[in-house]
């Protein structure tokens, strides 16, 4: 009989052995012996400075960028081969892209700690109670969708320099009352907490590697993005090309957003909409599609005023600068349903199952939905908002311009 436990161990010929600050002290049995038994080790030179005494093979520092040097761990394939990582190596960790070329039954992750539990474990914190965080090579306003009165984040710093933008960006949105931790080279001989609220915050010479740790306090009058859809008009810098408010909440709804979807929102305008859908989960992705250059840097503006810096502009009109773009799981078409082939394009991309939503005011707008009604089916509605406005001493209805909204699922 042959024993398949022994045969899929031969099989992972890929070890992916996860480092703390503690170099070797920290690492168990097993992964010490799978270091020093390792015909190649690769890494990055700190990692493989800590992992030194153990280290009989060939060494490879990581190339910039890492994926450089996944053809010289596949030319190794059979023997073993050890990569070293930081704590947890799949929590914003390398594991991500060697999954992304190696099968999981040719790999054995040993994991480490990572740096969120190390952190939450120094501050008390229950880890399933904080958002977590990576700003190391992202946009730091990725962290403002998180900055919530009474919100805890541990965030993984880019550089030394992070915490001190970080209370710069916390003070500029009347939080400065925020309390920032500082833990610098955590589990490691070196390690250092210190704190400072985000106003006054003076703390220098700060380790590269470190994870930032906030609690925030914020103002009554801070501006908080909010949780459900139908974000105020007034967050959004525009030039009246924006789905207002109520019409906005009613177009997320039917747009649907599921995880790990792509949007095309075509006629970006003021990015509302597609900022509205990336902020309904963190691994939802929009592409906006804009000819004016006014109005795709005033999209990113606000994508990155709302803590959606992932939002990727297109500029260009439809449907010609369609073809290159990866297929949309939704669809939405703010502004040029009636231009000669912008559907036609948009729906020949977008993925079976996947939604179209439309709207429109004009009555040119408004029969070609008709007519692609007709044809494809799906859902008509009128969105009719009448908003309560002074008349003389007195107060009275006064009605919005009727949004006529097509939504179709293609089959």
């Amino acid at each position: 009989m042959v024993n398949s436990a022994a045969t899929c161990n031969a099989q992972r010929w890929l070890s992916i052995v996860g480092i703390g600050e503690d170099g070797v002290d920290g690492l168990s049995t097993s992964a010490r012996r799978l270091i020093a038994q390792a015909a190649l080790v690769v890494g990055g030179a700190r990692h493989l400075e800590l992992a030194a005494p153990l280290i009989a093979g060939e060494r490879l520092a990581w190339p910039s960028p890492l994926k450089l040097a996944f053809d010289q761990i596949a030319a190794r394939r059979g023997e073993p081969v050890v990569v070293l990582a930081s704590g947890d190596p799949f929590n914003y960790g390398v594991g991500k892209q060697l999954m992304q070329r190696f099968a999981p039954a040719e790999m054995l992750c040993v994991p480490q700690p990572s740096a969120f539990s190390l952190a939450a474990a120094r501050l008390g914190w229950p880890l399933q109670d904080v958002a977590q965080v990576t700003l190391h090579g992202r946009p730091l306003e990725g962290i403002i969708r998180h900055l919530a009165p009474g919100a805890r984040i541990l965030a993984l710093a880019w550089d030394g320099s992070t915490a001190a933008r970080l209370a710069a960006l916390l003070t500029s949105r009347r939080m400065g009352r925020s309390r920032l931790t500082v833990l610098e080279a955590i589990g490691g001989p070196h390690e250092r907490v210190r704190g400072a609220p985000a106003d006054a915050f003076d703390l220098s010479d700060i380790h590269p590697l470190t994870t930032i740790a906030i609690e925030v306090d914020a103002e009554v009058d801070a501006p908080v993005i909010p949780l459900t859809a139908g974000l105020a008009d007034d967050l959004f810098e525009h030039d009246g090309q924006l789905t207002k408010r109520d019409v906005r909440a009613v177009t997320l709804s039917a747009l649907a957003p599921r995880p790990g979807e792509l949007l095309w929102d075509v006629g970006l305008g003021s990015g509302a909409v597609a900022i509205e859908w990336l902020l309904r989960h963190g691994s939802l992705r929009a592409i906006g599609i804009e000819a004016r250059q006014d109005r795709a840097g005033r999209a990113m503006r606000n994508a990155l005023a709302l803590g959606t810096p992932e939002l990727k502009v297109v500029m260009g009109r439809a449907p010609a600068v369609l073809a290159d773009l990866e297929a949309p799981d939704a669809v939405f078409i703010g502004g040029g349903i009636s231009e000669m082939g912008v559907f036609e394009a948009v729906w020949s991309r977008l993925k079976p199952g996947g939604r179209l939503v439309a709207n429109v005011v004009s009555l040119e707008g408004e029969a070609r939905l008709s007519a692609l009604f007709g044809q494809h089916g799906g859902e008509l509605i009128r969105i009719a908002v009448s908003r309560i406005e002074p008349v003389g001493r007195m107060h009275g209805w006064r009605q919005a311009m009727p949004i006529t909204q097509w939504r179709v699922t293609k089959p």
